[in-house]
C-alpha cells in the first residue's frame, strides 16, 4: 500500500493503470457523431460517425469483423494514441485515447467525480450551458412548454426564485430519504461541480455551475425519456365526441378500441402476467368524461410563439426507438450471455450523453455518462455486468378534474375536500422576455379547462416523481459502483429509479429484464385512460412494490427482446402509450435456435432498416386480392409492395447514392396514412382528424388497426377482436374497393410526380443529420439505437 500511495503522488497511472487484464471477451460501444461535443468541432467530434453509418447497408449479414470494425473497445483501455489533460489536481489523472474518450483515474470517490466534472465542462460545456435553464423547466413541470425544445432551438430560460426553490428542497430530501446515501450522493455531486468549475477557471471563463445543476439535469433526463401518462384530458374529449357521433354504446366501443390499452395481441418482452390494468376494479365512478367540444388547453405564452410550444392538455412529447436483444447462455451458441442494447437519445451535437471511464477507489465502469450528472453512469458496464434503459412510459402522471367554485372558467377557485381553495400561481422564470406563469392546485400544475355536464373544471397534472427527481439519482449511484452484480441486486437497484424504464441486464451467467418508475396505486372506481376526479376521493394509496414490477430473468425462449413494446402481460403502460397487435420488436424475428453474438447484431441491424408498416401490409394485398385491381399500374403497385414487404421491407440507401434502393419506401410512405384512413373513416368520419391528434394514424397505433380490422374481416383468427367493424364497416366488397381506390389515386399521384413507371419511384434516402444543425455531417437513416453496447461476455 504504501509503495503505491508513493507512486500515485510521484506519477498516479503506475498504480492504477495495474489492474488484471480483464478475460478475452467482447465489450464494444459506439456514439455517432463522435465524442466531443463543442465548438469549434475536432476531429474527435466526428470520428465514429462512419463507423456507426457503416454497419448500416450490411442488413442482417454481420459478421465478427464487422463487430470489431463498426464499434470501438468498451474494455476500460485507452484506444491508440493517449495524452494527459492536466487538472492541477495530483490525485486524479484524466487520459484521452484517440477517440476522445477520457479515462479517469482517482485515488478516491472524490477524486473520480472531479474528474467526471472537469471532463464535462471540458468535451460538454456547450451543452451544459444550453441546458441549466431549461432542465428547471422540467423540474416545475410547466405546462405546454417542451423542455428539450428549449435546448435544441436555443432559447434561453433564466429561473425564478420560486422555481429554484424546486431544485434546492430536493437536497434535503435525498438525506431524508436515503440518509448517509444521500450525504455520499451530495458530496460526489459537489466533486463533481468542483471539477467542473476548476475547468473553467483554467480556461478564464465562468465557474458558476451548482449543485441544483446536477438535479434539475436529472429531472430533464427523466422528464424526456422516463414518465408517461397525462393524456388523460385529450382521451376523454375523443371519448365524448364519439358518443356524440356513435351514440354510448358503439362510442365507447370505439374509443376503448383505438386507446390499445389492453390488446392481448400486444407483444411483450416477458411472458410472466403483472396485474396493471385499466381499470382498478367496480364501477369507474372516479372517473370524468368530459363534454364534447369543451376542452382549452392552457397555453403560457398567449401571443407568443415558441418551438417549445404544445398542447398543454395533449400527453408530453416522448421519445420511443431504444431497443436490447439479450441472449441467455440457454440460447446462446457459445453457452455465454449475449447483448447488443442502447437507448435511441436522438441524433444530436453535441450529443446529450458522453462516453467516459471511470476507474478506482474500488469502481471501474465505462460506458455513456449524462452531462450534468456524469459523476455516475447512466448505463454501460463494469467489471462483471452491463446495463441498458428503454423508455416503458409507465403511467406515472394523472390527470385531474378539479370542480371549480363558480360558474366561469375564469373561477380563482377550486372544491378539494369539501372547501373552496385558492390556486397557487407560480412563476417559473422568463422565456426570452416572456414571464411562464401558471397556476397550481394540490395536485399539480394546470393545464387546461372544460366543462363536466355543463359545469366548469380546471384539469391539473400530478406526477409521482415531482419534487423527487434527485432520488433516481441513488440507482445510478449503486449500478456504476458494481452494487448490481446479480439479477437480485440488479433489481434492488433500478427499483429505486422513480424513472420509467425498462432495464436490459446482462452479467457473466446470465440476463434480466426490470421495468422501473414510482407506479402509483389508485383506488377503485378508476378507468386510469380518463382524468379522475379531483375533489379528494380519489388520491392515490401508496405505489407498487419491486415485486409487482414486470421482472423477469432469461425471459422466453432465453431471448429479452424490448423495443419500447409493452412490458408484460396485463400491464398497461401510461394511458398516452397505445400497445396494439403490431409493435416494431416483431421485426426481431429472425434469432437463430442457438444464436452467435453476430446473429443478434444482425438482427437489430436489419430491423433498423426495416419498414414498422411492413407487418400490416400482407392483410391488406389479401384484401385487394379477393377482387380485380383497377388498373394495370394498380395492380403493378401492389405487386412491388408484396415482394419489397417479403424481402423485409427495406427503408435503405446501400450504395450512399442519395437515393433508397427501390420504390418500396416511396410507396408505403405515400399510401400507408391515406390507407389507414380509409379503414377508419366509416366509423370515425370527420371525427378522424381528432382521432390522429390522440392516437396517430401513422404511427404504430394505425397500423394495428388496419392489421386488427382486415384480419378480421378475411376471417383469420384475432384475439381481443374489436367491438365494430371499420374497413367497409364489414362489408369486404366495400373494404376493398376503398382500399383499391386509396392504393388508385395514390399511385396517380405519384405517377404525375415521378413519372409512369412505378419501379423508378425512388425518393430521397432520408439522409440523417445532428440537431439543432450545428454540424452538417448526414448518414444514412437507421432506426437503431444512437448509444449502442455489443456485449459476450466470458465466465469467470
Amino acid at each position: 500500500m504504501g509503495r503505491c500511495l508513493k507512486l500515485v503522488v510521484g506519477g498516479i497511472a503506475a498504480c492504477l493503470l495495474a489492474a488484471p487484464a480483464a478475460a478475452a471477451e467482447t465489450a464494444r460501444y459506439i456514439l455517432p457523431p463522435g465524442n466531443f461535443g463543442g465548438l469549434p468541432t475536432t476531429p474527435n467530434s466526428l470520428d465514429q460517425l462512419p463507423l456507426y453509418d457503416g454497419l448500416t447497408p450490411l442488413r442482417g449479414n454481420v459478421g465478427n469483423a464487422d463487430i470489431n470494425r463498426y464499434f470501438l473497445p468498451e474494455d476500460f483501455k485507452p484506444i491508440g494514441a493517449t495524452r494527459d489533460e492536466p487538472t492541477g489536481r495530483a490525485s486524479t489523472r484524466i487520459v484521452y485515447d484517440s477517440y476522445g474518450v477520457p479515462h479517469i483515474y482517482g485515488l478516491s470517490r472524490d477524486d473520480l467525480s472531479f474528474g467526471a466534472g472537469w471532463v464535462t465542462a471540458r468535451d460538454r460545456g456547450l451543452l451544459l450551458n444550453l441546458g441549466r435553464g431549461p432542465a428547471r423547466v422540467a423540474v416545475a413541470d410547466v405546462p405546454g412548454i417542451d423542455a428539450f425544445g428549449l435546448v435544441t432551438s436555443g432559447q434561453s430560460f433564466a429561473p425564478s426564485a420560486q422555481a429554484e426553490a424546486l431544485v434546492t428542497r430536493q437536497k434535503n430530501l435525498l438525506v431524508k430519504e436515503h440518509g448517509a446515501k444521500g450525504r455520499a450522493i451530495l458530496r460526489d455531486a459537489q466533486q463533481y461541480i468542483d471539477g467542473a468549475n476548476a475547468y473553467q477557471r483554467s480556461r478564464g471563463a465562468p465557474a458558476n455551475y451548482t449543485v441544483n445543476d446536477v438535479i434539475a439535469t436529472t429531472a430533464f433526463i427523466g422528464s424526456i425519456f422516463g414518465a408517461g401518462g397525462g393524456g388523460e384530458a385529450s382521451n376523454s374529449d375523443l371519448l365524448a365526441a364519439l358518443r356524440k357521433r356513435l351514440g354510448s354504446k358503439r362510442g365507447t366501443g370505439a374509443w376503448k378500441d383505438v386507446m390499445l390499452a389492453d390488446d392481448p395481441e400486444a407483444p411483450t418482452t416477458i411472458a410472466k402476467r403483472f396485474k396493471y390494468g385499466p381499470r382498478t376494479g367496480g364501477r369507474p365512478r372516479g372517473s370524468v368524461v368530459i363534454d364534447a367540444g369543451s376542452l382549452r388547453s392552457f397555453d403560457p405564452l398567449k401571443g407568443s410563439s415558441s418551438a417549445a410550444k404544445t398542447n398543454a392538455t395533449a400527453a408530453p412529447a416522448r421519445r420511443r426507438a431504444s431497443n436490447f436483444l439479450l441472449a441467455a447462455p440457454s440460447r446462446s451458441a457459445t453457452g455465454k450471455p449475449q447483448a447488443v442494447m442502447g437507448p435511441q437519445l436522438g441524433y444530436y451535437y453535441p450529443e446529450i450523453v458522453q462516453q467516459m471511464h471511470i476507474q478506482g477507489a474500488g469502481i471501474n465502469a465505462q460506458g455513456a455518462f449524462v452531462p450534468g450528472l456524469s459523476m455516475y453512469m447512466l448505463l454501460g458496464r463494469t467489471d462483471n455486468y452491463a446495463w441498458s434503459l428503454t423508455s416503458a412510459g409507465h403511467d406515472v402522471r394523472d390527470v385531474y378534474a378539479v370542480p371549480l367554485c363558480g360558474r366561469s372558467r375564469n373561477a380563482n377557485r377550486y372544491r378539494y375536500k369539501g372547501k373552496c381553495r385558492a390556486f397557487q400561481d407560480f412563476d417559473a422564470g422568463k422565456l426570452g422576455a416572456k414571464s411562464l406563469k401558471f397556476k397550481k392546485t394540490v395536485h399539480g400544475s394546470v393545464i387546461g379547462t372544460a366543462t363536466v355536464k355543463g359545469k366548469p373544471y380546471a384539469f391539473a397534472r400530478k406526477r409521482s416523481t415531482f419534487g423527487r427527481d434527485a432520488l433516481n439519482l441513488a440507482a445510478l449511484k449503486d449500478m456504476t459502483e458494481g452494487k448490481g452484480a446479480t439479477p437480485a441486486r440488479f433489481m434492488r437497484s433500478a427499483n429505486q429509479f422513480g424513472f420509467t424504464f425498462n432495464w436490459g441486464y446482462v452479467n457473466r451467467t446470465g440476463t434480466a429484464n426490470f421495468s422501473s418508475g414510482r407506479l402509483p396505486v389508485r383506488p377503485r372506481g378508476l378507468d386510469r385512460r380518463l382524468p379522475t376526479l379531483g375533489t379528494g376521493r380519489f388520491e392515490w394509496r401508496g405505489f407498487l412494490s419491486q415485486k409487482q414490477h414486470p421482472n423477469d430473468t432469461s425471459g422466453p425462449g432465453g431471448l429479452l427482446l424490448n423495443w419500447n413494446n409493452r412490458s408484460a402481460p396485463g400491464f398497461m403502460h401510461g394511458d398516452d402509450e397505445p400497445y396494439g397487435s403490431v409493435q416494431r420488436v416483431e421485426l426481431f424475428d429472425k434469432v437463430p435456435a442457438k444464436t452467435a453474438l453476430t446473429n443478434i447484431v444482425g438482427t437489430m441491424n436489419r430491423a433498423a432498416t426495416e419498414d414498422v408498416r411492413s407487418p400490416a401490409w400482407p392483410w391488406v394485398s389479401r384484401v385487394l386480392a379477393t377482387g380485380k385491381a383497377p388498373n394495370a399500374r394498380a395492380a403493378q403497385v401492389k405487386a412491388i409492395l408484396d415482394g419489397w414487404v417479403a424481402r423485409d421491407a427495406p427503408r435503405l440507401d446501400a450504395n450512399d447514392d442519395g437515393t433508397f434502393d427501390e420504390a418500396g419506401p416511396t410507396i408505403m410512405d405515400a399510401l400507408w396514412e391515406p390507407m389507414a384512413k380509409t379503414v377508419m373513416r366509416p366509423r370515425f368520419g370527420r371525427l378522424l382528424g381528432q382521432l390522429n391528434d390522440v392516437r396517430s394514424l401513422g404511427s404504430l397505433s394505425g397500423v394495428s388497426y388496419v392489421d386488427k380490422d382486415l384480419r378480421t374481416l378475411l376471417g383469420r383468427r384475432v384475439q381481443g377482436k374489436f367491438s365494430l367493424r371499420y374497413c367497409g364497416k364489414g362489408k369486404l366488397s366495400t373494404c376493398r374497393a376503398s382500399l383499391w381506390k386509396t392504393l388508385d389515386g395514390t399511385a396517380a399521384t405519384l405517377a404525375a410526380r415521378l413519372g409512369p413507371d412505378p419501379t423508378k419511384w425512388l425518393k430521397p434516402g432520408d439522409r440523417r443529420g445532428f440537431v439543432p444543425g450545428l454540424i452538417t455531417n448526414t448518414m444514412r437513416t437507421t432506426n437503431r439505437p444512437t448509444f449502442q453496447q455489443v456485449l459476450e461476455f466470458d465466465r469467470r
